[in-house]
């Protein structure tokens, strides 16, 4: 129904063009005919002026709302008519109100198409609309050269609104306006139309519509820099850049610093490497893969081995964990960073003004650095929910899960994200009976459905009970049975448990390092712009207290931008770039994932093809017995420029690199279908997701003629 409403819409346009064109308006429609018209128009106009002011003015509506060729001389007609207020007046609003018709117009018929063809190119336009798109208007309004029925069109394309369009339209076209109708005030002496815009004319118009943007950036520089008035600022520093934090982002923000020779201090309260090192990634990482070696020996019989068997210590599977941390604890050394040339200080900081920072060492000896610049790095840590009987009960995060040395019988996970389905098959392929508990209707509820289903169903296959749209009340503690209460569809339910994980997410470090009293902004994490800065110019924040995602990956990405805008602003400063962003969840089989999901495309509407391939026929996958999982792909319609993909399999995570390096650098499924990849191997697959896009669009037409002239190479 809506396209046939678009189409009566373009027919109904077209006619009145067409009309317009027929009926040879435009060729009469000139400078000399006007001029002689003139004392009849101004007869008609003493005679009957309202009917001449009501008619002039729907006749100049519809000639911008059409984008008619004749905008200016309307214009010029109104002066030599009806003089120049009243003239100004009545073009003000008919070119105001026809160009916001063209606008709905164009966003009636085109802006859907164009959002779902090109919406994800079109992201930074529209954001950059939504904030500035006001004063970019006006800016362009005051430029008479610039084609104002293109302006039209064009911005029906953004999200700008309507309303917003028509007043700053209205503002922005009256000094034009005014010349325009000026001149027809003297219409008998007028010449031509072109010398009415002189070039000091056109360049007055440029910085006046340039100076609300100059104003507006001014102002928001100048906000930046109020905030550091009350501070006196030092006449020299000690350092180029301090960073808070040696996680992720600290570490590679330090490192960045000493590598182009700035003096750089890195200051750690706890232990070098973060939660990465010591918490997450590597220990996690290291459990799954014991855990992985025991799902293969109670798989043995799938690999020809009639029987096989493991026997085992939880305490040394842990200890095992220990040890890895251990092993990698040196990349992220004192000594390592040291000979980088970052002074690394252990101990808690303190942020006394925006450019001093104040440390105090194990033994309470406390010193104050001076910093140019400062990082932000100060991380996360688990969220703790608010559940009554909570706090009478032991729980276990992420954090402290790794002090376990007696398996639990019965565990319990609260959460259903990618820690909490890691540690969910980890401890069950361990031995420990888990239930996860969630109030989400899916297993990672960023992935798509099909990718959630699937790991459901791997879940259930293991044992591992999964309890989803469940709310959980309370705890409560029997003779020594710990239970939690829980509701689903009102129903109260009670499951029993021995240990409790929570993992529900990560909260931002906001607390204990001076936010607060010098007034950095913040929310549920530190308030950045695109450039990684804070409400303070010269302190930027990076990883997980930033957002907006919480990937040692990209708290790495992140910290480089922050490092080098530090230490060169204002000078040089870089935008973060977040447009391919990948991350995978490390459940067997993995998850991978670069780009847009099917469900985020459609929830912004933007078009989609699909290519898929399913790695239970890939040859390497059969000769591991992990025939499982599959690869999609998403592209532009038509096109092999590729828009998201997901793999679920063994080596997920290693897999989807091929397709980061793809979407990074706009390398489309044909050259990866061209590119020669080992065989047997598992990556394979991607060029199979590849071969599987080309097949639906080779060229039937041509591919019939091909088949004839084979025949009739034949004979």
């Amino acid at each position: 129904m809506k396209n046939l409403q678009k189409l009566l819409a373009i027919l109904l346009v077209a006619a009145a063009i067409l009309a317009f064109l027929w009926s040879g308006a435009g060729k009469q429609l000139t400078l000399d005919h006007l001029q002689q018209l003139q004392g009849q128009l101004n007869q008609q106009r003493e005679s009957h002026p309202i009917a001449m002011g009501l008619s002039f003015l729907l006749i100049d509506i519809a000639v911008s709302a059409l984008s008619l060729p004749i905008a200016s001389l309307m214009t010029i007609a109104a002066g030599a008519i009806f003089g120049l207020v009243w003239g100004t007046v009545l073009v003000s609003f008919a070119s105001s109100i026809g160009a916001t018709g063209a606008l709905l117009m164009a966003r009636f018929v085109l802006r859907d198409w164009v959002q779902q063809r090109f919406g994800q190119r079109l992201g930074v336009i529209n954001a950059g609309i939504e904030r500035d798109g006001s004063f970019y208007l006006f800016t362009l309004r005051l430029v008479p050269l610039f084609p104002f029925f293109i302006i039209n069109l064009l911005m029906g394309l953004t999200p700008m609104p309507a309303w917003t369009f028509y007043w700053v339209s209205q503002l922005g076209m009256l000094a034009a306006t005014v010349v325009f109708v000026n001149a027809g005030t003297h219409l008998a002496t007028l010449q031509s139309l072109h010398g009415l815009l002189s070039p000091g004319l056109i360049g007055s118009f440029v910085l006046l519509g340039l100076f609300p943007l100059l104003t507006r950036k001014i102002l928001d520089r100048v906000n930046r820099r109020h905030h550091h008035t009350q501070w006196a600022r030092p006449q020299r520093f000690d350092r180029n850049l301090i960073v808070i934090g040696a996680g992720s982002a600290g570490l590679v923000s330090a490192y960045i610093a000493a590598a182009v020779k700035a003096k750089v201090s890195l200051i750690e309260k706890d232990r070098m490497g973060g939660d990465c090192l010591n918490t997450g990634c590597v220990p996690s990482k290291a459990l799954i893969r014991t855990a992985k070696l025991l799902s293969h020996i109670n798989r043995a019989a799938e690999f020809g081995i009639a029987e096989a068997t493991a026997r085992f210590s939880f305490t040394d599977v842990m200890d095992r964990v220990q040890r890895v941390i251990h092993s990698v604890a040196p990349h992220d050394s004192v000594e390592r960073y040291a000979d980088f040339g970052v002074e690394v200080i252990l101990g808690t900081a303190r942020i006394k003004t925006p450019w001093e920072v104040e440390i105090t060492a194990a033994d309470g000896s406390q010193r104050t650095l001076t910093t140019r610049g400062l990082v932000l790095a100060t991380g996360s840590r688990p969220t703790v929910p608010s559940i009554h009987g909570l706090e009478d009960t032991q729980c276990l995060t992420t954090d402290t899960i790794w002090g376990l040395r007696e398996l639990p019988r019965r565990l319990l996970i609260l959460g259903a994200g990618p820690i909490a389905c890691e540690m969910a098959q980890a401890f069950s392929r361990l031995g420990s009976k888990v239930t996860v508990v969630a109030r989400s209707e899916r297993l990672l509820m960023r992935e798509d459905t099909d990718v959630s289903d699937y790991l459901l169903k791997r879940f259930q296959s293991e044992g591992i009970e999964v309890r989803l749209n469940h709310k959980a009340v309370r705890f409560e503690t029997v003779a020594s049975e710990r239970a939690l209460i829980a509701t689903q569809a009102e129903n109260e339910i009670r499951i029993e448990f021995d240990a409790l994980l929570l993992a529900v997410g990560r909260t931002a470090n906001l607390t204990g390092y001076g936010l607060e009293s010098i007034g950095v902004e913040t929310s549920q994490t530190i308030n950045t712009n695109a450039f990684l800065q804070t409400n303070f110019p010269n302190i930027y924040a990076a990883g997980d207290v930033a957002g907006p995602y919480q990937f040692t990956h990209t708290a790495a990405h992140q910290s480089w931008y922050a490092a080098v805008n530090a230490l060169f602003d204002p000078f040089k400063k870089f935008k973060a770039d977040y447009s391919v962003i990948p991350w995978a969840t490390f459940t067997d089989p993995e998850i991978a994932r670069v780009g847009l999901s099917e469900r985020e495309a459609r929830d912004k509407g933007i078009a989609y093809e699909l290519a898929t391939y399913s790695i239970d026929d890939l040859d390497r996958a059969i000769a591991d017995e992990e025939a499982h999982g599959f690869v999609k792909v998403l592209t532009v319609p038509g096109k092999d420029t590729i828009l998201g993909a997901v793999i679920v399999g063994q080596h997920a995570g290693e897999l989807i690199a091929e397709f980061v390096l793809a979407m990074k650098h706009r390398i489309g499924l044909k050259k990866i279908l061209g590119t020669i990849h080992v065989y047997p191997t598992m990556a394979e697959a991607n060029k199979y997701a590849a071969g599987a896009w080309r097949r639906a669009h080779a060229p039937q037409r041509v591919l019939a003629w091909v088949e004839r002239f084979h025949t009739w190479r034949r004979g």
